[in-house]
């Protein structure tokens, strides 16, 4: 009788670790902490019109915010970087950084400037610390693919 009890007692630590190991849930990516393409979508719309409205970089965008088209087609690629960089299914098929900003001219002032207008959207969407700098630090690396002018 001692070595059934001993069993069971065994049996149900066991069950019971298992159990607990079924329910501890993987921890989720970037991509869905931020809220998904639904969220990633909301935020990259803020941010073009923050950009748009910042007399230090619009310049860099106002022959694509001209040509609706071409708009449409730079938030699509806006959003499916920042989805494929935090972990999201979508896949970037824009062109490469420094390819995309070649003979712009665009210095450290300006792209801190640009940050500084991703921020702000991410604080609206209220996005958290943590987030925020994850995500701005898989953004950063692309610095210096895309400043020309120390």
């Amino acid at each position: 009788m001692k070595r059934f009890r001993r069993l069971a007692v065994v049996f149900g630590f066991l069950a019971l670790m298992a159990a607990s190991n079924a329910s501890a849930q993987p921890p989720k990516s970037l991509y869905d902490r931020l809220g998904g393409r639904t969220a990633i979508v909301a935020v990259v719309d803020d941010f073009v019109a923050n950009c748009a409205g910042d007399t230090r970089i619009n310049k860099f965008f106002a022959a694509t915010a001209a040509d609706k088209n071409r708009l449409a087609t730079f938030k699509t690629n806006l959003v499916d970087q920042i989805c494929e960089a935090s972990g999201g299914p979508c896949k970037y098929t824009g062109k490469d950084m420094k390819s995309a900003h070649a003979g712009m001219g665009i210095s450290n002032a300006d792209f801190n400037a640009l940050v500084e207008d991703l921020t702000k959207s991410l604080d609206k969407f209220k996005v958290g610390k943590a987030d925020k700098d994850q995500l701005l630090g898989v953004l950063g690396p692309m610095r210096p693919q895309i400043v020309e002018k120390k």
